[in-house]
């Protein structure tokens, strides 16, 4: 069976399309890595900026999106895409450790990781006292004392939302400055647990089978000046997972150039989510590319096909 698209990812961007492919009567997959977190959104702890959703959680958001897809007969299938070849084809191939599908067209909606801090032992304390979710382990550190290094977006959320379980929260952020929206960065000030403390590296963590305190250094100084924290938590950007399509589409900065459209480089190959070069990377972008993407591939198939 040849499909006129298969979607590679399954976080808002990816089931939305599928929704959309479902309602334009495409014959399209989704695939989902069953062993991989289903999308950043599922560890948000609360999303208050998708309309018709106030105060909602990511989970249960994701959760609404996927239950909406499969209701509608969206094909979901748990295998990992580990190789896409026969990109410059009419048919290109997706492959899997289970089987090869072939397709007219290719949705790549496979989302991004979390960014490592890149300080001394990090990997050691993974899971042990070193995070990059809040909303997935705050829960674990009520009444204690944390720090969060970023000051964009993602590390004042954090630092807002542990503000509500630990003792003292410590935001450590490297510029001199903080690059989070204006209405984030009011709303932290204001916090009176929680503590910024500006233009400075982490550089090491102290401790032995658990987090003591951490190693910091001020930008301009060589003295190294000592935290007493029991977690860490990084929160300093994604990275997007882009693997699939190295070296064979243009990027910018590890990320795919697609405009509105979602078309990359290729014909037939489509990027859309957190991989696709944008302004802001939201789950309503997210969700808005998913649409677009299936007008995209229609076109595609007709100019292609007719």
């Amino acid at each position: 069976m040849i499909y006129d698209t298969i979607i590679i990812g399954a976080g808002p961007a990816g089931l939305t399309a599928g929704i959309y492919a479902n309602r334009a009567c495409l014959n399209a997959l989704v695939f989902r890595d069953k062993y991989a977190v289903s999308s950043q959104i599922c560890n948000t702890y609360e999303v208050c900026n998708y309309p018709g959703f106030n105060n909602i959680s990511g989970q249960e958001l994701y959760d609404n999106i996927e239950r909406h897809a499969r209701e509608i007969g969206v094909k979901i299938v748990d295998e990992k895409v580990i190789e896409i070849t026969d990109f410059n084809l009419d048919v290109k191939k997706v492959k899997t450790k289970e089987k090869v599908y072939e397709t007219k067209t290719i949705i790549l909606a496979t989302g991004a990781n979390p960014k490592k801090g890149g300080f001394d032992r990090e990997d050691d304390f993974v899971g042990n006292g070193v995070s990059y979710c809040a909303t997935c382990d705050g829960a674990f550190f009520k009444d204690k004392e944390v720090a969060v290094i970023g000051g964009g977006d993602v590390a004042v959320e954090d630092a807002i939302y542990l503000s509500r379980i630990a003792k003292k929260v410590y935001l450590l952020v490297r510029k001199d400055f903080l690059r989070a929206t204006k209405i984030l960065q009011e709303e932290v000030k204001n916090i009176e647990n929680v503590e910024i403390i500006y233009s400075v590296l982490v550089k090491n963590i102290i401790g032995e089978n658990k987090i003591e305190s951490i190693l910091y250094k001020h930008k301009d100084d060589i003295i190294l000046s000592e935290l007493t924290v029991d977690g860490v938590f990084v929160g300093i950007g994604i990275n997007p997972n882009t693997e699939l399509l190295k070296d064979k589409v243009e990027m910018s900065n590890s990320y795919i150039v697609a405009d509105e459209t979602c078309r990359t480089s290729i014909g037939g190959i489509f990027a859309i989510g957190d991989i696709r070069k944008k302004q802001l990377r939201q789950v309503i972008t997210a969700t808005s590319d998913g649409a677009n993407v299936i007008t995209s591939v229609q076109k595609y198939l007709l100019e292609k096909y007719k």
